[in-house]
């Protein structure tokens, strides 16, 4: 087996891929404080087809050399926008239709593999800080919690690890729906 080239994988540019059709997924950043692991969600983003990313609190924006590292220029492929305060945000995509899930280890959250997004359903997914996670008051706003099960003695991953996750599943399901 040969290893495919970078010149063979067709690769959309950046306007093809800003006019492709996007799942309609909204990934929300609630207070990330790593660059590295914000970067790296704009690059899983972009590799899904993601419709686009609210960044809020004390997320970082682009244009940023940290989040450039990660992102290899998906910062500047997939929609973003800053919002302060996550609240604001969750109740903004909430009257746009969206049905908003925190990725968060809660009462009553459903496990991933259970997860059904639903056919063209809108959705939103909030991501928390590195150590304090989904804030609680996002929580409860949030429609539903969404957990990824983890049998080890660490019951966390790191939030880029988790978006990777969590997207994927969710990409997966959606697209074959």
């Amino acid at each position: 087996m040969r290893k495919i080239k970078n010149n063979e994988l067709n690769r959309l540019t950046i306007g093809e891929y800003q006019s492709t059709k996007k799942l309609p997924i909204v990934v929300v950043l609630d207070n990330i404080r790593s660059c590295n692991n914000i970067g790296s969600v704009f690059r899983t983003s972009d590799a899904l087809l993601i419709e686009k990313i609210v960044l809020c609190g004390i997320t970082a924006t682009p244009p940023n050399k940290e989040i450039h590292k990660t992102a290899l220029d998906a910062e500047k492929s997939v929609k973003w926008e800053y919002v302060k305060n996550t609240e604001d945000a969750i109740n903004t995509l909430k009257a746009g239709g969206y049905t908003v899930y925190a990725i968060e280890q809660v009462e009553g959250s459903i496990p991933l593999p259970d997860f059904v997004p639903g056919i063209n359903k809108k959705l939103a997914v909030v991501f928390g800080n590195e150590v304090k996670g989904v804030q609680q008051p996002v929580v409860n706003i949030c429609h539903g919690s969404i957990e990824i099960p983890q049998y080890g003695t660490k019951h966390s991953f790191n939030v880029s690890v988790c978006a990777g996750i969590v997207l994927w599943d969710i990409f997966n399901k959606m697209y074959r729906i």
